[in-house]
């Protein structure tokens, strides 16, 4: 199968320190998606700098083939050395990748990675490397649609050691709180902040370590359509709607004046929703055929703040939406459920927008704000403008 690698990160900072230990560095080469999480000797910003070269050059050379071996010989004559300590250290976790499932994990000094197949945790088979006198495991990957690989700093093992745990949060009860937690199709970025959250309750909301949880899940794609605006023709209505609706694909309308085009177009009612479960946020819409309607600016805006939240490595709010109002209805499906997005933008002038501080080009930012936030989330996001 041909799927979609999605990762999501979540960090804690030590307790009184301004800089996070921890580094998560990810980047896409060819059609391989590398993660690297560093932990750095300490805290605060040696251990910033030793985390941060640690997890760029890793993950530079190992998106690019470079051998393990040249890897590590590399990150220890590039490490600076420690004053306080005459040493250079840092441990990480590495995961490289395909869209196919297929790569490897290397860990250094790292907890254990957890791995998550059909809801429950289970542990891969590794073996040991020796380098440059360094003891290194190295797990073969093959993913399925739904796998999802948990790496962490040892933070989340150091949770709540001396206050609600006399000996911190052991490995085998992770494993059982992720299996008692974990809901089908829950993306990356929400199992992480799932464990986080959790490590930070331990800590009584003062961490007394860095505390990172990085996610790495193997899934299937799903492609999504938005549509926002009328277009600048209005006699273009009838093939704006046709290549908006694409089979197999996900459609969601922003706007009244959008939903009736749409409305008309398809030949199906538009019915309007009575209820207000956030007064803030307009009532939803209904249309056969589409599988959210909603209204437009307002409830854009509203989205593109749960996105700013959602993309913060260091926000410990939930990740997953089950309110029932329009905003929430479509950060659930663009954040947390889609791949591929694809928004069709309608330059035209909405009648319906006159007398209000609503203009074209509000619009437009919005779209372009929440655009490059869905792209930090590690979407594919395409925008037609008609």
């Amino acid at each position: 199968m041909v799927g979609v690698v999605e990762y999501g990160y979540t960090s804690l900072n030590k307790f009184g320190e301004e800089l996070c230990g921890d580094r998560v560095e990810t980047c896409v080469v060819d059609g391989w998606t590398t993660l690297v999480l560093a932990d750095g000797l300490g805290s605060g910003v040696k251990a910033n700098i030793l985390a941060t070269l640690t997890s760029k050059i890793l993950c530079t050379m190992v998106a690019n083939n470079i051998p393990m071996q040249d890897c590590v010989e590399t990150i220890i004559d590039s490490l600076p050395i420690c004053k306080v300590r005459g040493v250079a250290y840092s441990t990480f976790s590495v995961i490289h990748v395909n869209d196919k499932g297929e790569g490897y994990l290397i860990e250094f000094d790292n907890p254990q990675a957890i791995y998550i197949r059909n809801g429950r945790t289970c542990d891969l088979m590794k073996c040991q490397m020796d380098i440059c006198g360094k003891q290194i495991f190295h797990s073969r990957l093959s993913m399925k649609d739904g796998d999802s690989l948990v790496v962490t700093s040892d933070g989340t093992i150091h949770a709540g050691v001396g206050m609600i745990l006399n000996f911190g949060w052991l490995r085998d009860d992770i494993k059982k709180y992720i299996d008692r937690n974990i809901k089908p199709g829950m993306s990356a970025r929400s199992i992480a902040w799932l464990l986080a959250s959790a490590c930070n309750d331990l800590y009584v909301d003062k961490p007394g370590d860095d505390t990172t949880v990085a996610v790495v899940r193997f899934r299937a794609q799903d492609r999504v359509n938005v549509m926002v605006g009328p277009p600048t023709d209005k006699n273009s209505d009838q093939e704006y709607v046709e290549r908006f609706f694409e089979p197999g694909v996900k459609k969601i309308v922003c706007g009244g004046t959008t939903s009736q085009i749409v409305s008309r177009v398809i030949g199906k009612p538009l019915t309007t929703s009575f209820d207000f479960p956030d007064p803030e946020v307009p009532p939803i819409g209904y249309i056969e055929g589409v599988d959210l309607t909603t209204e437009g600016v307002i409830t854009l805006r509203r989205v593109l703040e749960l996105s700013e939240k959602y993309v913060s490595p260091n926000d410990l709010t939930s990740k997953t939406f089950v309110r029932r109002d329009g905003a929430s209805k479509l950060a659930q499906i663009l954040f947390e459920e889609a791949t591929d997005i694809h928004f069709f933008v309608g330059q035209g002038v909405n009648v319906a927008h006159k007398g209000l501080p609503i203009d074209l080009t509000m619009k437009l930012k919005l779209i372009e704000s929440l655009s490059a936030n869905l792209r930090r989330m590690g979407k594919k996001v395409e925008v037609t403008y008609n």
